[in-house]
């Protein structure tokens, strides 16, 4: 997304409450995926409810700067597989814009591929931390070269991979995806062990498209070279997305939401399970089957909530929601706290940071740990203006405390948004009445 020459300002008022019923834009993590493997695949996949966002964009233009051809329209995509290795090499670098995952993922079809290729990015992209996919990737047999610091870009020499059994020592679906995708291209059974479970939407996607796949005792292995089928895909609404709607609807007094279409896969609704264990009222309807991933619609009420400690086994699979979380932590009864999150650290911003330091703006107390934030509980906001800080997550969830603030909240470069959800602030202003 190309960056205004000044910082858009937005202002959230204070809301009397949310009423209505929305459809969010397609899920991120998936539309990443089911390109880049469609890409890959022996023929011409087809997707309906591609992500509209930003960073899905960077990955499109990544695979079409490969020699894939691709018609777009809206929220539909047609991706003509090359087949494993139909890739051909990129007459410049390959921009990955502000996404860390169209940068870690790729770097795992690239690895297996007969020609050099450079991944960069944004400013922001260019300072987070690549060397837990470098170090797989070039044991595998790749050759990256990187910045000090295993910084980007990521200069790429495919090569003929083996396989590997990688155990990570922090859980990430991105480095497990990237891993796994290598392993398509490589000749052997390639093992990726996850400490603690995390998203599987690369896992559902190869099954979809005849990969044989298997899962056992927390280790996910398949057997590579691997032929792809395309895809007849629809993705579902994104549940992180959904989540900053969620919690304004839960804080707002009088509001009653429904959120149809989206995503419910088990790996991404830590938030709705920790929500509902403080007493949000939330409800799952019409859940169904869309190409192996659950989705349903939510009705969610205001509520009032108790609180409490995230258990640190669930934070690796909240790590997009904790942001808006820690705001809605300061209108509940005992607070919310949590530990085990230092990845929040290296994302677009140092989101530990700007989260307590927004907060602090707007007069709540907040104690920030190496790892984690703890928020009091039953807290007056005052009105103020916050930094985004160039991160689309902490832009949105401070647009929820602006609507439960006392005097509306003005962020500072909120047209970050683009980077995941550019409907955000028009949604929001649909299903919004002023106080």
């Amino acid at each position: 997304m190309s960056t205004p020459t000044s910082p858009e300002i937005r202002r959230v008022q204070p809301a009397r409450r949310l009423t209505g019923v929305i459809r969010l834009p397609g899920d991120k993590s998936i539309s990443h995926r089911y390109a880049m493997l469609g890409a890959i695949a022996e023929g011409t996949s087809e997707i309906q409810g591609f992500a509209s966002s930003a960073d899905c964009q960077s990955t499109l233009n990544c695979l079409e700067a490969l020699g894939v051809p691709i018609e777009r329209d809206k929220d539909w995509v047609l991706i003509r597989g090359q087949g494993l290795r139909g890739l051909r090499q990129p007459s410049a670098d390959l921009d990955a814009g502000n996404s860390g995952s169209t940068m870690r993922m790729l770097a795992g079809i690239l690895a297996g591929q007969r020609f050099e290729s450079c991944l960069v990015g944004d400013a922001s992209l260019s300072r987070r931390p690549m060397r837990r996919v470098i170090d797989p990737l070039t044991r595998m047999g790749a050759r990256i070269e990187f910045s000090e610091g295993g910084l980007p870009p990521l200069r790429i020499a495919g090569a003929d991979l083996h396989p590997i059994h990688h155990r990570p020592s922090v859980a990430s679906a991105q480095v497990k995806t990237a891993v796994l995708f290598a392993g398509l291209l490589a000749e052997g059974e390639t093992k990726v062990d996850e400490p603690v479970p995390t998203r599987n939407h690369t896992e559902i996607a190869l099954e979809r498209m005849g990969v044989a796949i298997t899962r056992a005792n927390g280790t996910i292995s398949i057997q590579g070279p691997a032929r792809l089928q395309p895809l007849q895909a629809q993705v579902p609404g994104d549940l992180s997305s959904a989540a900053f709607f969620v919690a304004a609807a839960l804080l707002t007094p009088e509001s009653e939401l429904v959120i149809q279409n989206a995503g419910l896969n088990p790996t991404r609704a830590a938030a709705l399970t920790i929500l509902t264990r403080m007493g949000a009222d939330i409800q799952q309807e019409e859940v169904r089957a869309l190409n192996g991933e659950p989705v349903g619609d939510l009705r969610v009420r205001h509520s009032q909530l108790d609180g409490g400690e995230i258990p640190v086994e669930l934070v690796p699979n909240l790590i997009d929601e904790l942001p808006v979380l820690a705001v809605l932590g300061t209108q509940t009864d005992r607070g919310l706290w949590f530990h085990g999150a230092q990845e929040l650290r290296v994302k677009e911003s140092d989101r530990l940071r700007t989260v307590a330091e927004n907060l602090r703006r707007l007069g709540a107390k907040v104690e920030e740990f190496p790892d984690g934030l703890r928020v009091e509980g039953r807290q007056k906001l005052r009105g103020a203006k916050v930094e985004s800080y160039g991160d689309h997550r902490i832009a949105m969830a401070f647009a929820v405390a602006g609507l439960i603030s006392e005097g509306g909240v003005e962020i500072q470069g909120s047209e970050c948004v683009g980077v995941s959800f550019p409907e955000f602030f028009d949604i929001l202003g649909q299903v919004t009445e002023p106080s």
